[in-house]
């Protein structure tokens, strides 16, 4: 029997040569098959892995627009016959962002893949992109799916990591329900195997030190690590061959879990900071794409985005040192954005930011360490995002947008009403 294995593949993805080679060395076919290509050619495939890069560069962030491809709804339905789905670093984020993992009802979003964070000693090393090689191996409860056939807990594989946005976040509550599941398939750990939560053990600081996640029904694996790039990986793929050999259809059954409530509250700059609103000088691609992703939704929206600052300080004369040191914005892109009045134009604003807001406390920590900037109590990063639509109301608007986790990962994120003193001039 040939196995043909669907390599799905985004604008921006990049690692198809390794991910169809792996499948090779496992005795499968590689099928390449593009994200504009016809659904119907995915009923020809046993089985996907949907490849890491860097889909629609991680505009909005990374795995949402994917997400949102029409192709990801025919994945769920493929996914709804059995089929086996092995989504690898930037294929996870959408997996997730996508809601086929854990794969509660209706496949809501339930959890976040959010910025690395790299803490020793109470200092912050990096936020963003990181690669090394880790440690990892299954969990003692994990349970036996699709994809772990040919391992056991004592197996610990060493492969690489390459990514920005890799830590899961979740509630305490899901994650309780996911260890009970055995769902928590694999995780971080050092050379000896020890579960160790500090960085580089947890190299980008992901809750329980979880590496990768799978639906109940353990035919859909969320993995940030590269197995597709070293041969110690290969046990994933030869696991997904006899899987699919063996020919037996996984009974069909959601995860339990009720997910939250996207709140919305005001925003209000609290006394004694200073609000500084960036804008781009040049085109801003995310918005463009964000505003063409919600268009093919049949949503005609217009969309502009800005960079938001706030700045704990009393002192002007510091707040002007901060904004000379380029450290928040660089002059030669970007510009302080003064809001303008035009008569009849009707906006929304949201503003989002970080729940730990690792970027905002980057910053202030170069600002202190690097340039000796003192007297500055915190600094905050968020963006906020203005859409208009022709029709709909403010609060339908609002509650459509959030709805859509295109701005936002409630998980990951929180979500204000923005206002300024006079409309954007769009």
């Amino acid at each position: 029997m040939s196995i043909r294995i669907g390599v799905i593949q985004f604008p921006g993805s990049n690692c198809e040569r390794e991910t169809m080679l792996a499948i090779e060395r496992a005795g499968m076919v590689p099928v390449p098959h593009l994200w504009n290509a016809p659904t119907a050619l995915l009923d020809e495939m046993q089985g996907f892995v949907i490849v890491g890069g860097f889909s629609y560069e991680d505009r909005s962030r990374a795995g949402v627009i994917a997400a949102h491809d029409p192709l990801m709804v025919a994945l769920h339905a493929q996914s709804d016959q059995g089929k086996l789905i092995l989504g690898i670093c930037n294929g996870a984020q959408i997996l997730v962002e996508a809601g086929l993992v854990p794969g509660v009802l209706h496949n809501q979003v339930v959890m976040a893949l959010t910025d690395n964070k790299r803490i020793v000693d109470g200092n912050i090393l990096g936020t963003g992109y990181y690669n090394a090689w880790i440690q990892m191996r299954l969990s003692d409860t994990y349970q036996r799916n699709a994809f772990t056939r040919h391992l056991t807990p004592e197996n610990i594989l060493s492969i690489p990591v390459a990514h920005a946005e890799g830590r899961f976040v979740m509630t305490q509550a899901l994650l309780d329900e996911i260890k009970v599941q055995g769902l928590n398939v694999f995780q971080y750990c050092d050379a000896a195997g020890q579960v160790l939560p500090h960085f580089p053990v947890n190299p980008n600081g992901s809750i329980d030190n979880i590496a990768a996640i799978s639906n109940k029904r353990g035919n859909v694996l969320a993995m940030m690590p590269h197995p597709e790039r070293t041969q110690n990986g290969d046990p994933i793929f030869l696991s997904m061959r006899d899987a699919i050999l063996e020919g037996r259809v996984p009974q069909a059954t959601a995860l339990y879990y009720a997910p939250r409530d996207s709140a919305c509250p005001r925003y209000a700059a609290p006394s004694g900071s200073t609000e500084c609103v960036v804008e781009l000088k040049m085109t801003d691609n995310q918005a463009w794409t964000v505003q063409n992703t919600f268009k093919q939704m049949h949503a005609p929206l217009i969309v502009h985005r800005k960079t938001h600052w706030e700045i704990h300080c009393d002192d002007p004369t510091v707040i002007q040192q901060i904004k000379q040191s380029e450290v928040l914005y660089q002059n030669c892109k970007e510009k302080e954005w003064v809001a303008s009045a035009t008569p009849g134009e009707a906006a929304i604003a949201i503003l989002v930011r970080a729940k730990e807001d690792l970027i905002g406390q980057k910053k202030l920590q170069t600002l202190q360490d690097h340039f000796g900037i003192q007297g500055v109590k915190t600094i905050k990063h968020s963006v906020v995002w203005f859409f208009s639509h022709a029709t709909l109301s403010e609060k339908d608007l609002v509650d459509y947008i959030l709805a859509t986790h295109m701005i936002s990962n409630p998980y990951a994120h929180d979500c204000y009403r923005y206002t300024v003193s006079s409309r954007a001039r769009f």
